[in-house]
């Protein structure tokens, strides 16, 4: 599909159409990830709950990484969505490449920082002593990773930004179905323990970096990545940091809230950590279904608000809500009904893991419908340029209300405060972002209409 052809497909066929088809292969692409999230998990939950354990804490140096990732490859992603949108296919070069190389940095440098600092840092993140070898061992191999990482999520978003899904899929499904072959193998074949998950983890990550690279340059149409287009400037810098600040609150709180769930949650010991990071995981699996809509959204909207078919903006994200609601409506039913025998899946060896994180995860089934329209809302106003107001919803869930929440309630209520921080978070932010909602709809149709 030419440039040409890719417009008019974004501006002119019917959203109920383009959202579904875009959405299949990211929400493969997510759910594929989610998957070997899971793998890490599962397989080092073999080795003891103080393995376990590592692998939940450092899931924030993850989240910090992805915080990163996501805000320079979805901020410039929305970028080129809009430019592309306009027809200045130079400009959007030229974010392209920007983008790639600061990704690249930003990756080394953190790199050489947590290196450096690798006993402190995961001390930091939430590590308990007798879970601190196991956390410094995986934390070293995921930051050598870290700038490979970063480059995949700008090249990722450069793909779905141009409306090309599928390419993304392949890229990113491959490295996800290679970590889950190698995670049994290095850990338990080789007798690597949880460094060989890790391994798993940067060999997984460095071929699909390759792989995405290859897609994003060697064909024939599209956005590519040149060296010679890498000029920076405070404008370009400006728009990627303003439509992907929403993207560094919502990740970057995570692994916020994350260093403050484990060292709430160490106080009761490697068994809460361990069991509220499985709970993690799975509704992140969950979740991974209503982002992939959102993700397939986004260009959508990008290309017809760049456009100024504003009608269309309206109806996709109308589409795009009562989807995902129909979806989290049935999966909190289902995980609500099964929570004992999915969290039990995961780390049967120890019911105290089982007992703490099937009560959490019924808590967070309560409310998990409410996520439909907090994530819908979120991608609607960053994807439209209303940085400002997409982080604050983003912050709300993962910092607003969360953070104070796992602060007031432990210490009142012990492990139940744990159990119920994430869900009192969510029906918090639902109404935040209904208010935000209300406000953009009608600056939308306020435009459709030409004031």
């Amino acid at each position: 599909m030419t440039t040409e052809e890719r417009y008019r497909y974004m501006t002119e066929e019917p959203v109920g159409k383009i959202i579904p088809v875009l959405a299949v292969p990211t929400i493969i692409s997510m759910l594929v990830t989610s998957v070997y999230n899971m793998a890490d998990t599962y397989f080092v939950g073999k080795i003891s709950t103080e393995a376990a354990a590592a692998v939940g804490v450092i899931f924030s140096l993850m989240a910090i990484i992805q915080a990163l990732g996501f805000t320079i490859g979805m901020g410039s992603g929305n970028v080129i969505s809009r430019l592309l949108g306009k027809k200045d296919f130079e400009k959007a070069e030229r974010v392209a490449a920007v983008a790639f190389v600061t990704a690249i940095i930003v990756g080394v440098l953190l790199a050489v920082f947590g290196l450096g600092n690798i006993s402190w840092l995961v001390s930091v993140l939430g590590a308990i002593e007798a879970v601190k070898p196991y956390a410094e061992s995986y934390a070293s191999y995921i930051l050598i990773a870290a700038p490979v990482m970063m480059g995949s999520y700008v090249l990722n978003n450069l793909l779905r930004s141009q409306g090309s899904a599928v390419l993304s899929m392949v890229g990113i499904a491959t490295g996800a179905v290679l970590n889950v072959i190698l995670d049994p193998i290095f850990i338990f074949a080789f007798d690597m323990g949880i460094a060989g998950a890790a391994l798993a983890t940067i060999l997984s990550q460095c071929i699909s970096f390759c792989i995405l690279f290859s897609l994003v340059n060697f064909r024939k149409n599209g956005i590519h990545i040149k060296l010679s287009k890498f000029k920076p400037s405070p404008s370009i810098y400006g728009n990627i940091l303003h439509s992907g600040s929403p993207s560094l609150c919502r990740q970057g709180l995570a692994s916020v809230a994350g260093v403050v769930t484990n060292n709430c949650a160490g106080a009761f010991g490697p068994a809460a950590i361990a069991a509220l990071s499985i709970v993690n995981r799975i509704t992140f699996v969950v979740f991974s279904v209503v982002i992939g809509f959102g993700q397939a959204f986004q260009p959508v909207c990008g290309f017809n608000y760049g456009a100024k078919k504003y009608d269309r903006v309206i109806k996709a994200y109308k589409v795009t809500l009562r989807i995902s609601l129909s979806v989290l409506v049935v999966m909190a039913v289902l995980l609500f009904a099964f929570s004992g025998n999915v969290v039990e899946f995961m780390k049967k060896e120890d019911a105290d893991i089982v007992a703490i994180g099937s009560k959490a995860l019924r808590f967070q089934c309560m409310t998990m419908p409410l996520q439909a329209f907090i994530i819908v809302s979120q991608f609607l106003t960053q994807s439209i340029g209303y940085g400002g107001r997409a982080s604050l919803i983003a912050m709300s869930r993962q910092g607003i209300f969360l953070i104070p929440a796992f602060l007031i309630l432990t210490p009142m209520l012990g492990i139940l405060g744990l159990q119920l921080a994430q869900p009192i978070s969510d029906v918090l932010t639902f109404i935040l972002s209904f208010v935000i909602k209300i406000f953009v709809i009608k600056r939308l149709n306020e435009l459709k209409e030409g004031f």
